[in-house]
């Protein structure tokens, strides 16, 4: 396995992995869609692709031709925040960060984070930051390893309208 940048011609493998992460987090209460946001994620990952804020983890397959050939195993999404408002540090933010199910337990999410967090420094970030739903502990464990620190905690509430309680959408 090798951290690498990817090419466009890795975008549709990149949306197909980004639909994929988004189906797993619905079973933790995202509220993101998967296939209606399907063309959305291709323009995010096209950009985070042309300005360099992807990484992927891409198998090592001697036979294979072409990049193509050689499966992605999972990806790191990232970028320097540019928010509008002084802050006394730079914040590098991890975006996404997904490994396939069959990948799983090889290292590749750490390998993932190591780079993208490298990647983030040299770009002049004093600190990383990401989201973690609530109920997602795998993930809140793995990222604990790594030093990660609970930092904001995001309140959500479901608002009853009478649009809902009649039924409609």
């Amino acid at each position: 396995m090798e951290v690498v940048r990817p090419t466009i011609s890795d975008v549709e493998t990149l949306v197909d992995c980004w639909v994929e992460l988004a189906a797993d987090q619905r079973q933790h209460g995202s509220r993101l869609l998967t296939e209606p946001n399907r063309e959305a994620v291709t323009d995010v990952v096209a950009r985070h692709v042309v300005t360099e804020g992807v990484l992927i983890a891409r198998e090592e397959n001697e036979n294979a031709e072409t990049d193509a050939e050689k499966g992605i195993l999972g990806f790191v999404m990232y970028h320097v925040e540019d928010g509008h408002y002084q802050q006394d540090q730079s914040t590098g933010v991890i975006v996404n960060l997904y490994v396939r199910p069959a990948a799983r337990g090889n290292s590749i999410g750490t390998d993932l984070l190591d780079a993208a967090e490298t990647e983030l420094a040299e770009a002049g970030a004093d600190t990383v930051s990401l989201e973690v739903l609530a109920a997602n502990s795998d993930a809140r464990r793995f990222y604990s390893r790594h030093g990660y620190e609970s930092h904001r905690i995001e309140l959500a509430k479901r608002i009853e309208n009478d649009t809902h309680s009649k039924g409609d959408p």
